[in-house]
């Protein structure tokens, strides 16, 4: 594990500047998002129920799930070391008038003087964007509140995993910008499960999304073989 408090990879940020106009419209480059949120909070809010937690969206982006979990009742921070992307997830909260708190910043920074801070901590599509997933799993865990829960989606690192995800939704489709993943940095579930366990995390489920782009549907499945969402508990000290 890196002792790299930034973990950072400058070329994902700049990938993610260069986008940050796109998160709220709902038919640009980032409209796949607008797809699977609504599916992704059922999962959260079921695992964890949302209302009068405080909650930390960890690479939250423009702040599509943020808003979402503050209308089901929780108290959210959205952090992300984009700059861009929070400035417009600011811009958007001002015209919804949401109480949220957005921070530039990374996680394992924003662990130094955050610990044991919150109930829930979200992670969706941040793990396979940053150099060191281990670090990120030890800061998340010093931030979760004893018996906290981490949710956190991913892709699997397998070939029908590359077909459908880096061919398929890139280059095919068109369903994401050419250039979004890196095969190399996909996570299967049996390395989060190892590195959970020793930031003292357990994984209470693990669930596929399928989504299907003709008729633009996200669905929970049991299979977790490309597109993945999990849900893990810190163990009580």
């Amino acid at each position: 594990m890196s002792n790299n408090t930034a973990n950072i990879d400058s070329r994902e940020l700049d990938k993610f500047d260069l986008l940050a106009k796109e998160w709220w419209d709902p038919h640009g480059k980032l409209k796949t998002l607008h797809h699977i949120n609504p599916v992704r909070l059922g999962y959260i809010d079921n695992a964890v129920a949302l209302t009068g937690k405080s909650v930390l969206d960890l690479g939250c982006g423009g702040g599509l799930l943020t808003e979402a979990m503050t209308e089901k009742g929780a108290r959210v921070t959205g952090l992300d070391a984009s700059n861009t992307s929070i400035e417009v997830a600011r811009w958007h909260q001002q015209q919804t008038g949401k109480e949220i708190e957005y921070v530039v910043n990374t996680a394992e920074q924003f662990a130094q003087h955050k610990q044991t801070a919150f109930d829930v901590i979200t992670c969706m599509e941040l793990v396979e964007h940053v150099p060191d997933v281990e670090s990120l799993l030890s800061a998340c865990s010093k931030m979760l509140k004893p018996g906290g829960h981490l949710i956190l989606s991913t892709i699997n690192r397998n070939l029908k995993a590359y077909i459908a995800t880096v061919l398929g939704a890139e280059y095919l489709l068109g369903l994401l910008p050419k250039g979004t993943h890196d095969y190399k940095k996909f996570v299967r579930p049996s390395e989060l499960d190892q590195w959970l366990r020793k930031a003292g995390l357990s994984i209470l489920d693990i669930a596929g999304m399928c989504y299907i782009p003709i008729i633009n549907v996200c669905t929970i499945t049991d299979n977790p073989e490309i597109n993945y969402i999990m849900h893990a508990k810190l163990e009580n000290l």
